[in-house]
């Protein structure tokens, strides 16, 4: 009779054991959706006009860019990116939306411009090194390559050390 009992005792374990591991197995296959940047509220981003809108209302409506230009803070950029990844996998784009914004000096809206996924770019390098454009040198002519391409430092000029004239 006790020999009875630890049988389906055991076929209950075994069974509980499978559903966990299979759970556990199942959830490392799971797709994690991740954002990135701006939040975008499309009936605020298609409010935007050129010639009627100025900093002050972008801002107001909007919120501060995500960045401005890096030579001209005339230009205001809004990004946004909506991702997937799946279990351990690098991340990749689901959607995306860059929104470029150009004030003229006066800080009134002159252009604006949306774009989406068509410029985004896959880059794989390959190996340790990527592949360029050049000459192609070993590593003895890169220490030695530059000795007396340029003129002999510091003969005929002038020391930036006080202690020498």
């Amino acid at each position: 009779m006790r020999s009875q009992l630890k049988m389906p005792k055991m076929k209950m374990q075994a069974a509980l054991t499978g559903l966990v591991l299979g759970g556990l197995l199942l959830s490392g296959c799971s797709q994690v959706r991740g954002h990135q940047g701006y939040i975008v509220d499309t009936v605020l981003t298609n409010s935007i006009q050129p010639g009627v809108d100025n900093r002050q209302s972008v801002e107001g409506a909007l919120g501060r860019p995500t960045f401005t230009g890096q030579f001209d803070e005339n230009t205001w950029y809004y990004v946004s990116r909506e991702t997937k990844q799946l279990a351990f996998n690098s991340p990749t784009p689901r959607d995306q939306m860059v929104m470029r914004i150009t004030f003229d000096e006066a800080g009134n809206v002159t252009e604006v411009d949306r774009t989406g996924l068509e410029l985004v770019a896959n880059i794989s390098p390959e190996g340790d090194t990527t592949p360029t454009l050049g000459r192609e040198r070993s590593f003895f002519q890169e220490l030695f390559g530059n000795i007396g391409a340029v003129g002999a430092g510091g003969a005929g000029g002038t020391s930036n050390d006080p202690t020498r004239p």
